[in-house]
């Protein structure tokens, strides 16, 4: 059943469709609709034709410009969809290279993303992307595919706020958020990331590399926490820094929710 979710790729990592879960009042979110993943720089002429069966009518890349201008996306040929980002930075590094950054241990790793993930809420690149990414979803134009670097910290707030704002239990939200963990290929990524951050770190170990190219429950609870702690609950911030107000919520749910 996990990975069902899943479309099959050979160099896009952890790309899945996120909708298909039960919403409070009855009905489900609509599949074939909301997608998500990790960049798209390294897609081969199959990924190519996996997206363009898609219909695609949103990109919202979640990454800033030294991001994309480090691993360019590539499209299939005769992509008409467009493309949101911001116009900036929405981070200095993708959080969980942020997170390599000084991390000596697991232990230390872990504390690191639990930061982390409390601190994006401040970050106002990201909170511009996240607010058109509402807008875009709320227009109703077709399917759409929202991502950053790794498809796991920036693109799993993404999508846990938009289960909220659907309706879908936190669990499910939660249980969404956790799959990273088990996509395709996930032990070659790591092993891939081991090289890497072994290259520019050093001393790295496999423990640690694997806190943070995962998720786990703690990060995604850190964000849920600092929403509450800093705006009184997920629906003030979504309001008065996302500018989902009660129409907007009414849209999504009209276009992304099956009775």
């Amino acid at each position: 059943m996990i990975r069902n979710r899943f479309l099959t790729t050979t160099a896009i990592h952890n790309f899945r469709d996120y909708g298909g879960y039960s919403v409070a009042g009855g009905g489900k979110v609509k599949t074939g609709l909301l997608f998500r993943s990790g960049h798209h720089a390294d897609a081969g002429e199959d990924d190519l034709s996996t997206v363009s069966k898609l219909d695609l009518q949103h990109v919202i890349d979640l990454r800033g410009h030294s991001e994309r201008a480090q691993k360019t996306c590539r499209r299939p040929e005769g992509f008409s969809g467009e493309v949101l980002f911001f116009d900036g930075e929405t981070a200095g590094l993708a959080p969980h290279l942020q997170a390599a950054e000084g991390s000596v241990d697991a232990k230390s790793a872990h504390k690191a993303m639990v930061d982390l993930y409390g601190a994006l809420p401040d970050r106002v690149g990201l909170n511009d992307i996240l607010r058109r990414y509402f807008a875009a979803l709320a227009q109703g134009k077709g399917s759409s595919l929202v991502h950053c670097a790794a498809g796991k910290d920036r693109t799993g707030m993404a999508v846990d706020l938009l289960h909220h704002v659907l309706g879908v239990h936190p669990d499910d939200a939660m249980a969404d958020y956790l799959l990273t963990n088990d996509a395709p290929n996930n032990e070659e990524r790591i092993a891939h990331g081991m090289e890497l951050m072994g290259d520019k770190y050093g001393g790295i170990d496999e423990a640690t590399v694997r806190v943070i190219m995962g998720v786990d429950a703690a990060y995604l609870n850190a964000a849920r926490n600092s929403l509450t702690d800093r705006f009184g609950s997920a629906d003030a911030y979504l309001e008065q820094v996302l500018g989902v107000d009660a129409p907007m919520r009414e849209a999504l749910k009209a276009q992304l929710v099956d009775a």
